[in-house]
């Protein structure tokens, strides 16, 4: 029997459907200069072209469909916020944004720019979920919860279909790892339409407590994060998504910061694409490892590209 999972094949189908189509069927195209650069046939999946620039907005749109009563609160690290904002703003969906006041700017900006409620905590991303949650007590609203409900995987599996759907063949595909929506969405779809396929997933070393707990098989957390990748830097992995990453991921790699901002580079001079630190986990593991991926055809997912512009200038500048 196959193993029990929480995602469900025809849901993710059906999600096509539901979702706007201003999220899907984004660009998928092979970038040959990229590849010539990390010495492997590269191929690109590009996230970063719709309203939010992300890949949040398809796990979003199928929340707030089903939403049984007009109001959500969200922790966001930003790009979950955005999301939210943007697919509640024309449902008359009321949303509550929490975050940490370190978070971008521009991340921040545009939160208040799509109309949502935003409340800043001292703190990071696991202090602004605990806010989340009491908030949703004390209004008795919707509490979103990236990766924990299962929308927001089953949104971002609708990636997966579209790789199987259009790819003709390809060797690995490498996933930003945070809270885990993103890596468990793609993954299931990809083990079950296209099993030879490694699915690769990605985590800065400075916040490892995800990629951690998939080689361990249990939770474990860290008391702090350190990364420029904020979109990725949890501390507090969820039980359930992890159990979720065990049927499905192959292999979690850690890189190194300066691996990361190596790959924004490529990114834009090889792609001429301007991505926030996560989107470019993917290139910073080719980087890392090259004799692993030489000769291979290698999917990168860009995932965003919602970043500050003076600090995307003052890593390259220091690159």
């Amino acid at each position: 029997m196959p193993p029990e999972t929480r995602f469900d094949s025809a849901r993710i189908e059906a999600a096509r459907g539901v979702i706007d189509p201003v999220f899907l069927d984004t660009p998928l195209y092979p970038c040959d200069a990229l590849g010539r650069a990390l010495g492997c046939r590269v191929s690109v999946k590009l996230e970063t072209a719709n309203p939010v620039r992300s890949f949040k907005g398809r796990g979003t749109e199928l929340v707030v469909n089903g939403l049984a009563e007009p109001a959500a609160v969200c922790a966001s690290a930003g790009n979950l916020g955005q999301a939210l904002a943007w697919s509640a703003r024309d449902r008359d969906v009321a949303v509550t944004v929490v975050a940490s006041r370190s978070a971008p700017a521009a991340k921040l900006d545009r939160i208040r720019a799509l109309g949502a409620e935003l409340e800043l905590v001292d703190g990071d991303f696991d202090t602004a979920r605990e806010r989340a949650v009491a908030i949703a007590g004390e209004r008795g609203i919707r509490l979103v919860e990236d990766s924990l409900d299962i929308e927001t995987c089953e949104g971002a599996a609708t990636i997966g279909l579209e790789l199987t759907d259009t790819t003709p063949s390809f060797d690995a595909v490498l996933i930003a790892l945070g809270g885990g929506a993103l890596a468990t969405g793609v993954g299931h779809v990809l083990k079950d339409r296209a099993p030879a396929v490694d699915v690769l997933c990605v985590q800065p070393a400075g916040a490892p407590a995800m990629t951690l707990s998939w080689r361990e098989r249990r939770v474990v957390t860290t008391d702090s994060t350190s990364t420029i990748a904020d979109g990725v830097a949890g501390r507090l992995p969820l039980p359930e998504v992890l159990d979720d990453l065990l049927l499905v991921a192959d292999d979690a790699l850690l890189v190194r910061e300066e691996s990361i901002i190596a790959g924004m580079r490529l990114l834009l001079e090889h792609a001429g694409l301007v991505v926030e630190p996560s989107a470019a986990l993917g290139v910073a593991a080719i980087l890392e490892d090259r004799e692993r991926f030489a000769g291979r055809h290698v999917v990168v997912l860009v995932c965003g590209s919602n970043v500050d512009l003076p600090a995307y200038h003052r890593w390259l500048g220091n690159a």
